[in-house]
């Protein structure tokens, strides 16, 4: 990718993309509208389905390609294919729930994540990304830390180490060189809902760590590419998010019915327990897209047709809205006044 010194810096924009499961369809709407209006990501940060996202655009954005494509590539999956359960429930068909249980307790989640996987590992591939290290970028003007040296980076939480993990910065904390490192296999780790499928493992030299997904310590990365030094932002970094800001009353409690759900519902409940206050920041407020999916669950993966449809199309139409009322120099006079 082109260094950082030699692009325009109008429509530039770090990029950040909240989690959310299938929710994460509307994530590519939004890019969607971003990519009408000719802006380009020198980095994107992702948790879970943002990741997914994001390993893409970046992968894209390498390959010289239109990031609207991540809308086309998106339809590509087939969402009742997460649910890939292992043998014997595999075998079992419609029966197959009743193994559910006994796979949360033996293998620490219902479901394989293979065909997550094996489903960005090839797209990722057909764009020539493989490894980090086919992501990595010269930027003379960063700020001399590895949070400018990537396009992308995803997040994990190590429930072993008790700590979040942000890829492929942390590897090096393993004893990994970042530049070999897998992206699917960074992504698949961020997308481990705790319960529903099985976690990650990964080795260093600390032993054997076990990930799941970022969003439990980390849903929405928004100031993940905030300069460390002293020096002026050079362009914004600007987060969508799947939520909607101060839209309609609280839904009603959902039950929960199975340890699936319980597993989910954690997930949810650290999710707004841990990043309530940075998100509710109105400086990190006037900087994200808002798209409301309240209506669709992060798991529904029978989603219809129609559905994913709607999802792109409020993606789009709510970035298209941000767009229209953007002002980097007057977010700068109101939250980065030094700067300004």
């Amino acid at each position: 990718m082109t260094p950082e010194a030699d692009q325009p810096t109008d429509h530039v924009a770090d990029l950040v993309l909240e989690g959310g499961g299938v929710k994460g369809i509307a994530l590519t709407g939004a890019v969607w509208a971003f990519d009408d209006d000719q802006w380009t990501f020198p980095r994107i940060a992702g948790t879970s389905a943002g990741a997914m996202v994001g390993s893409v655009l970046a992968a894209l954005q390498a390959a010289g390609e239109p990031l609207s494509q991540v809308v086309e590539l998106a339809k590509t999956l087939d969402y009742r294919k997460f649910r890939d359960r292992g043998f014997p429930g595999s075998w079992l068909g419609p029966l197959g729930a009743v193994t559910d249980p006994f796979a949360v307790v033996l293998e620490q989640g219902a479901y394989e994540g293979d065909y997550l996987h094996d489903w960005i590992r090839g797209v990722l591939a057909d764009l020539g990304v493989r490894t980090f290290g086919d992501l990595r970028r010269e930027d003379p003007d960063g700020d001399g830390q590895i949070h400018h040296e990537y396009s992308l980076v995803v997040t994990a939480s190590d429930i072993s180490r008790k700590r979040l993990v942000q890829l492929p910065w942390d590897y090096a904390e393993y004893g990994l060189d970042p530049d070999e490192q897998n992206v699917a296999d960074a992504v698949r780790a961020s997308a481990s809902i705790p319960f529903f499928f099985e976690p990650v493992t990964l080795k260093g030299v600390h032993g054997r760590s076990t990930l799941v997904d970022g969003g439990l310590l980390s849903n929405y990365p928004i100031s993940a590419f905030d300069r460390l030094d002293e020096r002026p932002p050079r362009w914004p970094t600007i987060g969508i998010r799947l939520d909607a800001l101060g839209i309609g009353a609280e839904p009603p409690p959902e039950p929960v019915r199975n340890v699936i759900s319980m597993g989910i519902a954690l997930v949810e409940t650290a999710i707004e327990a841990n990043q309530a206050e940075h998100v509710l920041d109105p400086c990190n407020i006037a900087r994200s897209v808002y798209v409301d999916t309240r209506d669709i669950g992060a798991v529904d993966f029978s989603i219809s047709a129609e559905e994913q449809r709607l999802l792109i199309e409020r993606g789009h139409a709510a970035a298209t809205e941000f767009l229209k009322t953007w002002d980097y120099p007057g977010w700068l006079k109101q939250c980065r006044p030094a700067w300004a």
